[in-house]
């Protein structure tokens, strides 16, 4: 079974919001989520988190602590362990790119309204950043 290595970005704002994107691609396609994906070969995974976040909604973001980390099944035999960390926009535009069909903020109200990837909400009530 191969392990594939991947990194996320828990952007929020001043206002409590999340930075939730609409994911093009599966798995999970068309459900949000925050912004991620594979690392790349000689990237940390602060990196990628960094990265990933720029191409899928435009924003420069700097990289904080390690959040949690969670296998995803790819239903193929091979699992993504995704490690998400805490960020924050320093730059950009707001604007969905490369696997994302959107992007937007999120209150925690709206997170509950929207279709998520799997256990995503607990996953930021368990880190704090939901109530």
């Amino acid at each position: 079974m191969g392990v594939i290595l991947a990194a996320s970005a828990v952007i929020t704002d001043d206002a409590g919001r999340v930075l939730l994107v609409l994911r093009g691609t599966e798995p999970e396609k068309g459900r949000w989520s925050i912004p991620g994906g594979s690392v790349e070969p000689g990237e940390t995974l602060a990196e990628a988190a960094a990265r990933e976040a720029f191409e899928e909604t435009g924003l420069r973001v700097s990289v904080g602590r390690e959040l949690w980390c969670v296998m995803i099944p790819t239903g193929d035999g091979r699992v993504f362990e995704v490690h998400d960390f805490a960020a924050a926009v320093t730059g950009g535009e707001l604007a969905p790119g490369d696997d994302a069909d959107d992007a937007r903020w999120a209150t925690a109200a709206e997170l509950d309204q929207l279709p998520l990837t799997a256990n995503l909400d607990d996953y930021l009530r368990r880190a704090g950043i939901l109530p």
